[in-house]
Order: structure tokens, then sequence, then C-alpha cells
């Protein structure tokens, strides 16, 4: 291989746009080949939720699953649907001619705010490391390699080309960098893609640290480290620190891996073996997927099996909160009333470059990035439709606009359903945790009209709720996708069960989070292309450290709106013979489920451990382990949670580096979720443990 050749299969333009390749599926990325070397061309395409059609370029009637959001999925609480869901998206993505998926969105929720969170999985970091890795494993064995991102600490999207994320190195271990390496240690993805931003004051498509020291050397990693599109920022620092493509070179300022890496190498500035280790890195992924054989073009795939999965994921994921004189399952007859801007349009959907628009997706006003729109989604079919065709009586529609009309409707009608939606987008966070648009005020106005009023929230994670003792019901339906509107109506009329858990605390207020304010957008650049204005903020993650999510609330004694892990059911599930011990040096719950009740349910034990408390060490409860265990009336099983991930309960030395897991007496509490009252509090004995990087 020559070294323009070598140097040829290290970036990539857009595949789309009037400057894409010829032979380009119409996708994020297109590399040509080498076809001297029978190298042939292959495609990137986002992302997590689904295979996107970005700005239409394959033509409105391009098909592909639109998969319900990250929290969503990881609300069901199960490590096999997660792989159904990769697998399905894998097989779409190998069906469009795709080799490499940029699917595997996994960045912790540090603020329930950020406006990527709905492409994200969880505040926690055995949850979403699980889920990342199943998803990612299951991409892959359709012949496709997943992408791991936004490595390694992203939480935000504000200022996102310009912040700098600060932690110190042991909290980094044991947070958001432990929550990446579960996912690479059970999933083995062909590549990983650092986020646009700063990682303590090094940009992290330039950090040596992240990409050599901890990733390709701690961990093994074999695959290769694309840089997000429009996120290189140097040729021989990016290179040498271990960016091993620039990806979407067109959005960058200049094509670093094109002629200035050949002059670079030409120089001695970067070593050949290193060019030569990118290239390999990158061949010997695509040869792992299958992806160096014949040229990969688009076939036709039968979407019906996967149509089928999305409705299990959705209908899974629907989390009841609230459910006053069990108003929930509503008997499908009588006058019901609908509200919602957009109950009668479809489901909304996340913003950004992960937005998949299958046929029949209503598109309307949206953000820009870069040089592409891209627009508000709503998937079909909509709320109203679907409850229409589980309804016997008389169903109406009000878009709640004309508020004073909505309430006259709402006295009137023997139940009240209200669609409440927030919309979050790549490239901006959310102000506040508030819906927005009125629509609190509308909720209350409504509730005081009607005592039957059940709140649906179809939003990106969590929002405050200042009418929540005024309402009869709260679901929250997450960002459902194609599925959404069936499994909304499917739970609200008892064909399916409340099945999902809370995989992100939901607040009382801003004040309750680490940091109550989020940056001011007007000073800063958040997309590739913008002027680099408002200099480079820092912000400091230091302040909750390790402790994210449902241990920051622990810690600081605070009283979430909705804990971790919470949900409810229509059915009774009777808990006993808890017991927990010690087998082969990892704590193991067992216990019995029965449903007492007459619908069938779905419990979720969760086991949270507590290290014993030392100096300089959090000692908060952490999730070890956990069950999904679906039940149908009058039926009970035993389950056993074998708590085996001895890092989530150690510590990260960086000055001797690795993790120990101090001998001495574990907390172990078994319950419904984080701060409920465990149904067993017991203490184990575990010994030292001494763990590699």
């Amino acid at each position: 291989m020559t070294l323009a050749e070598a140097v040829s299969l290290v970036s990539a333009p857009m595949g789309i746009g009037p400057d894409a390749p010829a032979d380009a599926v119409g996708s994020a990325a297109h590399t040509p080949g080498v076809e001297r070397l029978g190298i042939p061309g292959w495609d990137e395409s986002d992302a997590s939720l689904g295979v996107t059609n970005p700005m239409g370029a394959r033509g409105p009637d391009d098909d592909a699953t639109a998969f319900p959001s990250g929290p969503a999925l990881a609300a069901t609480f199960d490590p096999d649907l997660a792989r159904q869901v990769g697998e399905a998206v894998g097989a779409e993505a190998h069906a469009h001619g795709v080799a490499v998926q940029l699917a595997g969105g996994m960045n912790l929720v540090r603020d329930p705010r950020g406006g990527r969170v709905f492409e994200y999985l969880s505040e926690d970091v055995l949850l979403s490391g699980v889920l990342a890795g199943a998803s990612v494993a299951g991409i892959q064995s359709r012949g496709v390699a997943a992408t791991l991102k936004h490595f390694a600490l992203n939480p935000s999207e504000t200022g996102r080309v310009v912040v700098s994320s600060d932690l110190s190195e042991p909290a980094l271990r044991e947070s958001d960098l432990l929550a990446f390496q579960i996912a690479h240690e059970r999933g083995r993805p062909r590549a990983v893609m650092p986020g646009y931003n700063l990682v303590n004051g090094v940009y992290a498509s330039e950090s040596h640290h992240l990409l050599t020291q901890v990733l390709k050397g701690d961990w093994g990693f074999g695959g290769f480290v694309m840089s997000d599109w429009g996120a290189t920022h140097s040729t021989v620092h990016a290179a040498v620190a271990g960016l091993d493509r620039q990806s979407g070179h067109g959005l960058d300022t200049r094509h670093f891996f094109g002629a200035d890496l050949l002059a670079a190498v030409e120089s001695g500035r970067v070593p050949r073996e290193r060019l030569d280790d990118m290239v390999t890195r990158i061949l010997t992924a695509l040869a792992s997927v299958g992806a160096l054989g014949e040229r990969r073009r688009p076939r036709a795939l039968d979407l019906a099996p996967h149509a089928a999965l999305a409705a299990r994921v959705a209908a899974g994921s629907v989390v009841l909160l609230r459910n006053t004189d069990h108003v929930l399952p509503l008997a499908g007859t009588g006058r019901l009333l609908v509200v919602g801007a957009h109950a009668d349009t479809g489901v909304i959907s996340g913003g950004g470059s992960s937005t998949v628009t299958p046929p029949g997706t209503v598109t309307d006003g949206g953000s820009q990035i870069a040089q592409m729109e891209l627009p508000r989604a709503f998937h079909a079919p909509a709320p109203l439709d679907a409850l229409r065709e589980r309804w016997d009586g008389e169903v109406s529609w009000l878009d709640g606009a004309d508020v004073p009309a909505a309430v006259a409707a709402a006295g009137s009608a023997d139940t009240v359903v209200v669609v409440a939606e927030k919309w979050s987008t790549e490239g901006q966070d959310s102000p506040d945790l508030s819906l927005g648009d009125g629509q609190d005020e509308l909720i209350t106005a409504l509730a005081a009209a009607n005592d039957r009023l059940v709140v649906v929230l179809t939003v990106p994670s969590a929002v405050t709720m200042p009418w929540l003792d005024d309402v009869a019901a709260v679901l929250v339906a997450w960002y459902g996708g194609q599925a959404g509107a069936g499994a909304i109506a499917d739970v609200l009329t008892g064909v399916a069960p409340p099945a999902g858990r809370l995989p992100i605390t939901f607040p009382r207020s801003e004040s309750q989070l680490p940091r109550p304010d989020v940056l001011d957008p007007a000073g800063l650049a958040s997309n590739p292309g913008e002027p680099r204005r408002g200099g480079y903020p820092r912000v400091s993650y230091d302040v909750e450290g390790a402790d994210v999510g449902y241990r920051w609330f622990e810690r600081e004694r605070l009283d979430p709106l909705f804990p971790f892990g919470a949900g409810l059911s229509t059915t009774t599930v009777e808990w006993s013979q808890v017991s927990v011990a010690v087998e082969d040096g990892a704590p193991v719950a067992t216990l019995t489920l029965t449903n007492t009740g007459t619908r069938a349910g779905v419990e979720t034990p969760q086991v949270y451990v507590a290290p014993p408390a030392l100096p300089d060490r959090s000692a908060t409860r952490r999730l070890a382990g956990w069950a999904r265990v679906a039940l149908e009336p009058g039926e009970s099983r035993t389950v056993s949670i074998r708590c085996d991930e001895p890092r989530v309960l150690s510590a990260y030395d960086a000055d001797d580096p690795g993790w120990t897991r101090a001998a001495g007496r574990y907390a172990v509490r078994v319950a419904r979720d984080a701060a409920a009252r465990p149904v067993l509090e017991a203490e184990v004995e575990l010994p030292r443990l001494r763990l590699a990087p």
C-alpha cells in the first residue's frame, strides 16, 4: 500500500450533499476505498435509534424502523431487548449498504437537561454499560461495525465545541469511563467516537490520555477511533494522540488527515508506523464484520419483525408514576377528551443527526447543525388515532391552545388524557426542567375541571410536575418512536402493563441538581462551523464526582420527585423469601415474586450495595444488580441476582493505577427503587480485591 493510498483511508467526506462521492448510498460519510488493492468503498450512517435518512438523501420512500429513545430502552432494564434492538438496527444498516453504524451513544446522564440525553441511556454506570454493550454486540452480529460514543465525559450540548468538562481522574474512572469500559468489554465495539468537547482542558479527539493510554492501552481496544463530524482540530497532535480517522472532513476547518497528514508522515512528524496502525485498525474492524468483500449495495428487507420489536420496547418502557384510585387502566368507554398540541399528528422525536424519519413521519421546524437542516419529527400514528382504535365511546381532541375552551370541554368529559411533550435536540441544552409552551399551566387548569385527568409525558428525560398532586395518573412514555402511540394507548387501556422503571432521577426542581443553571447559549459556539466566540469555558463535574444521579441525591440527602428505578404496576406483586449471600466473592440476592393481582405485570427488583466508609472515597449506594421478571396473574417465580461487577464497588487509584475493592462489610439493600424502603437490608463481608485498570 502506497503512502497516498494509506492516507486516503483515514478520512472521509460527507456522504450527502453536492460534494458527496458518486458511489455513496446517502449517509453520514463515504470512503471510496482503494480499487487497486481490492478494498471496496464503505458507508457510515447515524445512529443509535435507527438508520437515518439525512436531509432525505435517499428519497421520501426510504424506510427504516424508528425505535424508542435511549432512556426508553433503558427503562425496560432488559439487556436481551437491547441486544435485539441492536440486531435490528444492524440488519437495517446492512440492508442500506452501510458498514459502520454510528450507534452506541451512552454518555452518563449527569444533567437531565442535556440536549442529547434522549440518545443516551441512564445516569447509572452499570445499567448504561450493560445495555450499551448488549446493543453494540447486537449490531455487530449482523455484520456492521458499531460505535461507542461520545467518549468519554460529554454531558451537555450547549457550547459543546468549546466547553471543557473537568473531572478528577479517580472520579472519571469510577463513573463515565467505567460505563464505557463495561460496554467495551461486553460489546467489543469496532469503533469509538470522542465527543466534540474538551476533557480537562484537552479536546477529547486530541487526548492522548483518553485515546491511547486508557482506551487502547489499559482496555486493549483493537478498533479505530473516529472523530465526530467537524471535531478534528489538528494533524500531528490528533494523530499522535490516537485519533485514527477524520470524519466528515468538509465540516472541519481543514482536511487535516488528507494532504496535511501525507506531508506530516513524509517529514517524520507523524511516524509511518502510526499511519500504518491507523489503517490497520480501520481495515481490521471492517474485515471483522465482513465489509472488505464486495461493495455493499442497498437491498430490500422485511421490516415487519422490527416494527413488532419496536412495539415491544415502547410498551415495555412506559413508566407509571401515579395512579390515584386505580384510575388506570381505563375501561375504554365513555366520553374521552384528548388534549395535546400534536396528539393528532404523531409522537414527538428528538432532534439532530439521530432522527429517524420513516415514511409517514411529519416534520416541522427543527434545528440547523453546520450546513444541515434537521427537522423536528413526529412519528405516525398519532396518539389520538391509536386511542380511537381502542375506545368504544366518544373521543374528541383539542390542541389546548385555547385554554378556556379546553377547560370547558374537560368539564363535560368522563376522562381527560393530556399528551404533553417536550422537544430536545442536539446542539443545545434545555434551559430548565419544565414542559414549556404553557403546558404546565394547561394541565393545572384541566385538572381543576376534571378529577379523572391522566397525563402522558412524551419527553426526553426528567421534567418537573407542578401539577402532580392535582392529577389522577401520570405515565412517562418518553420518545416512543414509530410504536409510541400504540404503546401509550395499550398501557392506558390495559392491553399492556406499565412495565418500565425510571433510568433517570426526576428532581423536584433545578435547585436539586449539582449545577442548577445551564450555560447561556447566547455567547457560545455549539456546532461545527460556528465562530469560536465566548472563549473556552470550563465546567467542573467534581461537584458530584462519581456520585452521579441518585447517588448525588443520597449524598446530599435530597428528596427527588421520583427516584431512579421507580415505577408502579397495575397489579400487585408479593416479595417473599428474600435473602442475601456471598458466592465466589460476590453478593447474590435471592427472592420469590408472586403476582397476587388479576393482571399481568412486570417487577424489577434492584440490588443496591454501599461500600464501607473509608477516607477520600464515596460510600453511597450504587446499583449492583437487578432482574426484570414478567408475571402472569397467580404466577410465582424465584430469581437470583448476582452482583458480579466488582468495579462498581471499588475505588480507582490514580497514583498506583488500578481498582481496589476494600475488605470489609458492605451494606446490601434489595428494593423496588433507589430510594424505596428496602424489602431486605443486610450486610455481607467481602474480601479485598485488586483489579487492573
